[in-house]
């Protein structure tokens, strides 16, 4: 077994599912970690493999991160209302179970995520209104461009947004602030970018993004996605 370290990037997901295999499987394996995740505070004790789920979800400003972990990893426990996450992640199983029954390849899902923030940003576009629902926490900082949520409500409903890539809540509110006052979006976070940029696109209003790399981590064809939804307006980020 290579004992190379492990090269997760910036995210946090990878970051805890890796570790957590390594301290379930006893390997040891040493992460290398990159830009804000060197500083983001994730629980660092082996011996939450042992935890119950419903203890897992305690951790890390209730993350859903480290239960799915577990479930990958071979937990058959279940809880009542599972996070979005932990759903998706309980489906995920289940759906390459019964295809691995049936010797069948798992077939791919679309990132639920991306599209309803997507169909919600074009029917934004083209009718001024949108009936988007936020039902977990990535939906936040789309749903508080929308005045949908705000952000006591979204602390509230999502603690684990104090510590994704950045405070979501502080920084959402300072790229909201920069994009009414036509200030750059210094944000490196990904869902912030997109959500303020989706939204000044839908108003027909300019925005302008220090990093607009940074949507790659989850969304690498975006800025055209942005253009394609309306070719008359080109949208230049830089």
């Amino acid at each position: 077994m290579s004992d190379e370290p492990v090269d997760v990037g910036e995210s946090g997901t990878l970051y805890r599912f890796l570790k957590f295999a390594s301290w379930k499987k006893e390997l040891n394996k040493k992460f290398i970690l990159h830009g804000s995740l060197k500083k983001r505070k994730i629980c660092d004790n082996p011996e939450i493999v042992s935890y119950p789920l419903k203890e897992l979800l305690k951790l890390d400003n209730r993350t859903s991160q480290w239960a799915s972990a577990a479930v990958l990893l071979g937990s058959e426990e279940r809880v009542d209302n599972p996070p979005y996450k932990l759903k998706l992640t309980y489906e995920a199983v289940e759906h390459w179970q019964q295809q691995r029954d049936k010797a069948r390849c798992w077939e791919l899902r679309y990132d639920e995520t991306i599209l309803r923030q997507a169909e919600a940003f074009l029917e934004l576009l083209n009718t001024g209104k949108t009936e988007f629902i936020p039902k977990q926490a990535e939906d936040y900082c789309f749903a508080r461009t929308l005045g949908i949520v705000t952000k006591e409500e979204g602390e509230s409903r999502w603690p684990s947004l104090r510590s994704h890539e950045s405070d979501r809540i502080l920084e959402m509110e300072g790229a909201l602030d920069n994009a009414d006052h036509g200030v750059e979006i210094t944000s490196k976070d990904h869902r912030v970018v997109q959500a303020v940029a989706m939204h000044r696109k839908a108003k027909g209003k300019e925005i302008k993004v220090k990093y607009p790399l940074s949507v790659n981590k989850s969304w690498p064809q975006f800025w055209k996605f942005l253009n394609d939804s309306d070719l008359k307006k080109p949208f230049n980020p830089l």
